[in-house]
């Protein structure tokens, strides 16, 4: 992935380059890495709000209530799951609350612990393309990043996205869950 970022990069400079010239380039990487870093430092206050949430949300158990609400669904996606039923729930809520950041760790402990119990190493179980799909999926309830994306941009109404954002990912879950079973037999 490392070499196409910078084929990327690369080929945008020349094509920079060679239109505006060299100068014109190199205003463009510096306004774009000016802008890169103004974007971060103000996404910064909405993820430290979001995963600070996160952090209280999971000490005060509500994240385990959460993932207790997910269990029928949980047992229904992954049914070979075991110990990764907790990880894979963790994991699905953070996502549903628009917290892929926090979402990352559990999913990968909850690959790790399903691959564990795989008995062909190196070749996918079914629950472990079913956590694929339905994570590339992202139901969310609240799409917390796009939200803090569209206010550090001046929108006039940033949060216009929720219902748009959960029918659409409610969608692509659901055919993402049907892909998977049917796919799996």
């Amino acid at each position: 992935m490392n070499i196409v970022f910078v084929v990327m990069l690369l080929i945008g400079i020349i094509v920079e380059t060679v239109r505006n010239g060299g100068d014109a380039a190199l205003a463009s990487l510096l306004e774009g890495g000016n802008e890169a870093v103004t974007l971060c430092i103000t996404l910064l206050g909405a993820y430290m709000f979001w995963m600070g949430l996160m952090g209280v949300m999971q000490k005060s158990g509500l994240m385990e209530a959460l993932s207790k609400r997910l269990r029928r669904a949980i047992g229904f996606l992954f049914p070979n799951a075991g110990e990764a039923a907790g990880a894979i729930s963790m994991n699905l809520a953070a996502n549903m609350l628009g917290m892929g950041n926090a979402a990352t760790p559990f999913g990968l402990t909850a690959m790790r612990l399903l691959d564990e119990k795989n008995p062909k190493k190196g070749i996918a179980t079914n629950e472990m393309c079913t956590l694929l799909a339905v994570n590339a999926s992202c139901l969310e309830l609240l799409p917390t990043t796009l939200i803090a994306l569209r206010q550090a941009y001046g929108s006039a109404s940033p949060a216009a996205v929720v219902l748009p954002t959960l029918l659409s990912s409610a969608l692509a879950t659901v055919v993402a869950v049907i892909l998977c079973k049917v796919l799996s037999k």
